[in-house]
């Protein structure tokens, strides 16, 4: 069970997985996540569904290369099977008929916002995607974003492809030139990516007074509420990202506090992934400070 029946290169540091989970896929919906285990001792790490068939049975993930256990689930191969797949866990994200949304992705953050564009298409909205990367090599899902967006445009750190800069920088300029809030178009903004980079979204969105949804990807342990780990502060009350997310207004996300604790186990995650490449070849570039 939980068979990789494909796996694909998306990037240096990004690989997408096909997976065999016919009950997640079945019930899958935009914006849901998983929680995998490698192996019987490996830590529970969550994953956001970047695509499902429920006919096939199928669901896809999307990871980035960054800690220990995300370094052993890229060295799996097609024919492997991950140990523990739970799911589909959070709530389900708003995909209504709002009129024109944009929709702001950044790095392996564009996997998600994949199933949200396609179900905001499918209820006759006006998609305009802002994907963006470090360099144009690592954008992923342009092939899948360009048919379901009206509007779509690109940003890279280095300038290496579109818009040189953030998001949030070329969401500035976008909205200065074309927002009218007499007209009322653009009805909603949704941000995923880095903590640092929906926050700056939300920034960038908040003098125009557009509800801006972002998909906060805490620490979290059983995915069911019990625990606490994921605890998040919301407009000064406390939610929990796995069962009252991971979706949130972001104008109302407390992201000093979010940031502090993402990073409480820095150290360990350091240490742990430093044990790990002393005995095994992974290649991975460092994304820790």
């Amino acid at each position: 069970m939980n068979k990789i029946i494909n796996k694909e290169r998306l990037a240096e540091d990004i690989d997408k997985f096909d997976v065999i989970a016919p009950v997640i896929a079945k019930s899958a919906k935009p914006g849901q996540f998983v929680i995998i285990r490698i192996y019987e001792r490996g830590e529970r790490i969550p994953l956001t569904i970047a695509d499902s068939d429920p006919k096939k049975g199928v669901i896809s993930l999307v990871a980035l290369k960054i800690g220990k256990t995300t370094c052993m689930l890229s060295s799996l191969k097609q024919g492997d099977e991950i140990l523990d797949i739970i799911g589909p866990l959070g709530t389900e994200s708003e995909t209504c008929k709002f009129g024109r949304v944009i929709l702001a992705g950044g790095g392996v953050g564009i996997a998600p916002i994949f199933p949200i564009a396609k179900a905001l298409k499918s209820s006759g909205n006006y998609i305009i995607s802002v994907l963006g990367a470090k360099n144009k090599d690592s954008l992923i899902f342009l092939d899948r974003m360009e048919p379901l967006s009206d509007e779509l445009y690109l940003c890279s750190d280095d300038g290496s492809i579109g818009f040189k800069g953030f998001i949030s920088n070329f969401l500035s300029e976008f909205l200065d030139k074309n927002y009218s809030q007499d007209k009322k178009n653009i009805e909603r903004v949704i941000a995923i990516g880095p903590v640092l980079m929906m926050r700056a979204v939300c920034e960038a969105t908040r003098p125009y007074n557009i509800k801006t949804i972002v998909s906060l990807n805490s620490i979290m342990v059983d995915g069911t509420g019990m625990c606490g780990a994921c605890r998040v502060e919301i407009d000064g009350i406390t939610k929990f990202t796995c069962v009252d997310g991971p979706d949130f207004d972001g104008h109302l996300v407390n992201f000093e506090l979010l940031l502090s604790r993402q990073s409480m186990y820095m150290a360990e995650e350091k240490e742990s992934l430093d044990l790990y490449l002393k005995d095994h070849e992974c290649k991975i570039i460092n994304h820790m400070p």
